[in-house]
């Protein structure tokens, strides 16, 4: 039975006229969304240990020519959490099939970041003629990903996932941890705003979050099988990469060269978080037409 969240805190309202919204799923539990904007369906897809506030730089970009939805991944944000769930590739792509299939959307856009970006590669290969567009920045699809962010995050994330340890060192998450860890994925630290870091550790605090988190990083190993189903990807797809992302020359080329409709942009001055760093660059690839 999952466990249902409590309220969720005020932040949404800092940044957005939109209040959430919930999307029931198959087995009781919710995920919170936000809809917003004008125009052909977009879904956004957040990063590892964030939530659809993300996005709140990007979305005042888009609502012009999309309808935006943004959405917390199960167990993640504000969604509900499911005790016995695993939260790995098949669970998180299976939540995303599950809300465009729900709410009937069509000629949609998939887009994500990191984790995201992997999990709108995977689900439009199982929406098929759903969706037109797929826009992927810095997938998170190769080995050692978060844990080449910074020494601080290597210790870290080698430390949730250890057998015996675990869950202590998932527990034990506080801000400057935190902090310390999401700095190592911007080019200029100053660019995570603190009361965007507030709100990731008021969410960090609910209760069965810490074995979510774990779960997560446990099972990112998950994302990295989840490319043999790219060379079927048949929607156009623009991949994104920032210049200081933590994928290498070769993850990039190895993505690339399995998605057969793959385009490739680039943009400077960012590290692996470009929709909160670089906002305006990520919106001008989605408002691009292929």
């Amino acid at each position: 039975m999952a466990i249902q969240t409590e309220a969720p805190s005020t932040y949404l309202s800092t940044w957005s006229h939109t209040p959430s919204q919930w999307f029931t799923r198959a087995d009781g539990s919710r995920l919170r969304y936000v809809v917003t904007g004008d125009g052909p369906p977009l879904v956004l897809m957040h990063t590892v240990r964030t939530q659809l506030d993300y996005f709140q730089r990007l979305i005042p970009l888009l609502t012009g020519r999309y309808r935006v939805y943004a959405v917390d991944f199960p167990g993640m944000g504000w969604s509900d959490i499911q005790p016995d769930a695993h939260y790995d590739h098949a669970d998180l792509q299976g939540a995303i099939v599950e809300f465009v299939r729900g709410l009937d959307l069509v000629d949609v856009t998939l887009a994500g970041e990191s984790m995201g970006a992997t999990i709108a590669l995977t689900a439009s290969v199982e929406l098929g003629e759903r969706v037109s567009r797929v826009v992927a920045s810095n997938a998170y699809d190769y080995p050692q990903g978060l844990e080449r962010a910074n020494p601080l995050a290597r210790l870290i994330v080698s430390s949730v996932r250890a057998p015996l340890v675990g869950p202590t060192f998932a527990s034990l998450e506080n801000r400057p941890i935190l902090k310390g860890i999401m700095s190592g994925g911007y080019a200029d630290p100053t660019r995570l705003p603190a009361p965007f870091l507030d709100e990731l550790v008021r969410v960090g605090k609910r209760p069965g979050y810490s074995r979510v988190a774990r779960e997560v990083y446990r099972n990112l190993p998950t994302l990295i099988a989840a490319r043999s189903s790219y060379p079927s990807i048949i929607a156009p797809v623009a991949l994104i990469y920032t210049s200081q992302d933590w994928s290498r020359t070769s993850d990039r080329q190895s993505t690339a060269a399995a998605i057969p409709t793959a385009t490739v942009h680039t943009i400077d001055d960012a590290d692996h978080f470009c929709a909160m760093e670089r906002p305006h660059a990520f919106a001008e690839v989605l408002l691009s037409r292929p």
